[in-house]
């Protein structure tokens, strides 16, 4: 029976994908977990935390039947288990494991450690397809969800040279027409009074939505640099383009714009929240909690600084007593508004609540928690 790993995308695109292979054992590493708990403290669409949590909500179920450490059987047919990465895990040379994709990587490098007949990392993130590539690891697209289709189908990435070469011409082409505009953009600035360059209509529809903003603030901040809506503007988008690649590049790109952003405007408070989730994907709690601190003592009532905090103190630093409090006040703050966003935050801290007092009983730490503030019954 093969063996099937799964990368972080392909979950948040589709939980369903956990089902998709009735004749393997899935393996989810510890990685890709830790980066869906994560878009608890990001400010994504909401239909991609949910799927995040429809994620957790599976595998809490497949836990019922067994330990997922040691692999539980799935109602189709296959297994499912996640791993954990052993810090003695024979790896090749020049992969190790300081980023998401390294460990996720290594994960199916120690997942047949003892053996195994065939081994397919699927995933749908470019980036994670060339380093698989290179270290000679099988890679499978799940491709997205055609209209009218129940199920997703599968694709398998070709390990020749023209689609990969495709694939690097499409990235050398908005690399290019990028720099073309913001040169154009330079010209026409200089030439005709402040006037900005055109990026050809055909061209922008191929870009997403976050791209063409990256571009259009870029753009603007030729003619003007000291334009702060403008900086504004690229530092949400490189946390955009951050929330659906991973790349700790973009990460530290949007805390230098916002940043600078700051430096003019210190008391926006939703921008500080944002650059200190930022701080914290890029392994900086201490700083995360800082900025988060600072937003908290200028703006107690701010909800997605008190629920970051909370998220913060727990997973960077595993302080449940203070993860506890921050969560409460949370709830507490939460408590009047009938907000589609402020009722997601609160079944998030309600939820956070419940998984930090169990993990923190298992390690030997009581956290008392009163009731109320546990998740109520038929909320998501």
């Amino acid at each position: 029976m093969r063996t099937v790993i799964l990368d972080t995308n392909v979950l948040l695109s589709d939980p369903g994908a956990l089902l998709a292979y009735p004749d393997a054992n899935v393996v989810i590493p510890e990685t890709v977990l830790g980066e869906i708990d994560k878009l608890k403290v990001s400010r994504v669409d909401p239909d991609l935390r949910f799927r995040g949590r429809e994620v957790s909500r599976m595998l809490f179920e497949f836990s019922e039947s067994g330990s997922l450490i040691d692999g539980v059987a799935l109602p189709d047919g296959g297994t499912i288990r996640v791993m954990s990465l052993e810090s003695d895990v024979n790896l090749p040379e020049g992969l190790g494991t300081r980023n998401a994709d390294d460990r996720i990587l290594a994960t199916a490098y120690q997942a047949c450690a003892s053996g195994c007949e065939d081994l397919t990392l699927v995933t749908n993130d470019l980036n994670m397809l060339l380093k698989a590539q290179t270290y000679g690891v099988k890679v499978e697209r799940r491709s997205e969800v055609a209209a009218g289709l129940g199920r997703r189908t599968v694709r398998w990435f070709q390990r020749y040279k023209t689609p990969l070469t495709i694939l690097a011409i499409s990235l050398a082409v908005f690399a290019g027409v990028l720099a073309l505009s913001l040169y154009t953009s330079r010209i026409t600035s200089s030439n005709n009074n402040g006037g900005s360059a055109s990026v050809p209509t055909e061209f922008r529809d191929l870009l997403s939505a976050d791209e063409r903003n990256l571009l259009d603030g870029l753009t603007a901040l030729q003619s003007d640099p000291n334009d702060l809506d403008a900086i504004k503007q690229v530092g949400n988008a490189y946390y955009q383009i951050h929330s659906q690649t991973g790349g700790a590049a973009y990460a530290q790109k949007g805390i230098d714009y916002y940043s600078e952003y700051l430096d003019s405007r210190p008391d926006d408070a939703d921008v500080r929240t944002d650059m200190a989730v930022l701080y914290f994907y890029i392994g900086e709690t201490d700083r995360a909690i800082q900025e988060a601190s600072q937003v908290i003592e200028s703006n107690p009532g701010h909800p997605q600084s008190n629920f970051n905090l909370g998220v913060f103190y727990w997973r960077g630093r595993s302080d449940y007593e203070a993860a506890a409090r921050q969560f409460m006040a949370v709830i507490d703050l939460l408590a009047d508004s009938s907000e589609p966003h402020d009722t997601l935050i609160d079944a998030d801290a309600r939820e956070n609540l419940q998984a930090l007092q169990q993990e923190a009983e298992e390690a030997g730490i009581t956290i008392e928690i009163d009731p109320s503030y546990m998740p109520v019954e038929g909320t998501i």
